[in-house]
């Protein structure tokens, strides 16, 4: 059975902090709790499983303590029809059936302390810039990241609950910690200019990161799609696991073809 949730018992945060996707889940209920129509919390419950779910604006993660059953959660996609969903793999056979979505493969990188080029300037990290600066380099790299009040609203509300931090180097790449909670963090929207592509900004940038959030014993991953993995490889971060992840088909979105099985 779903059903909404506004808070979460002790046991159950203990659960979600096995995951990365529980992580999320928590992560994402300290910046806004359960009371906003635009992301809202659902617990699934079964006689010998329990998982739980949350829906932020066009995006479903879905995470549990076991196999859970996916009759009520495909049900619950083909109703909202998320863009994207994230979920348990073992859920993936009976979601992937629901048309109009393709699965995606991404792999998780751990972010281990790396050295930086002699030519990095730590000088030039800003770490408070100016959230339409970084919008502006994010649409160079995510051109479809269209919606800049829809960004704003959700970015800065994060970061001012303690949540989420922005990052920007010599004002052309740019990395959004998208949560910091309990020394694990996730990383995502790394973009860099196009007149500065090339430069070797943003390797630089992320080597430095790793070292940065390593020596005050934080554990950093970022996912990556196929598309960014060499990419990432080539940075020399460590592949810890690949998932699949379900995108809509039928939704105009420039990379929705990035990491699609052939």
């Amino acid at each position: 059975m779903i059903t909404r949730v506004y808070d979460f018992t002790a046991e159950e945060r203990s659960a979600l902090r096995e995951s990365w996707r529980g992580k999320k889940l928590l992560a994402y209920f300290k910046a806004y709790g359960g009371s906003y129509d635009f992301c809202q919390f659902f617990r699934l419950e079964y006689e010998t499983v329990q998982g739980w779910m949350f829906l932020l604006n066009s995006t479903l993660v879905i995470c549990s303590n076991g196999t859970l059953p996916a009759e009520e959660a495909a049900d619950f996609i083909r109703m909202h029809l998320p863009f994207r969903v994230e979920c348990p793999q073992n859920m993936l056979a009976a979601l992937r059936e629901i048309p109009n979505y393709q699965q995606l493969r991404r792999t998780l990188f751990s972010l281990k302390p790396l050295p930086v080029s002699e030519t990095f300037c730590e000088a030039d990290v800003e770490f408070n810039p100016r959230l339409s600066d970084v919008y502006d380099i994010l649409q160079e790299g995510f051109p479809n990241l269209t919606d800049y009040p829809l960004w704003l609203t959700d970015t800065s509300h994060r970061c001012r609950h303690g949540v989420s931090h922005v990052l920007t180097y010599k004002g052309s790449t740019t990395v959004t910690i998208v949560f910091d909670q309990n020394n694990s963090v996730m990383i995502g929207q790394v973009a860099t200019r196009s007149v500065s592509r090339g430069s070797g900004y943003a390797r630089d940038f992320l080597k430095w990161l790793s070292a940065w959030l390593g020596g005050m014993g934080k554990e950093a991953v970022l996912y990556a799609l196929d598309v960014r993995r060499s990419f990432y490889q080539e940075i020399g971060f460590e592949e810890v696991e690949t998932e699949y992840v379900l995108e809509r088909q039928d939704v105009q979105k420039e990379d929705t073809q990035k990491g699609a099985l052939q």
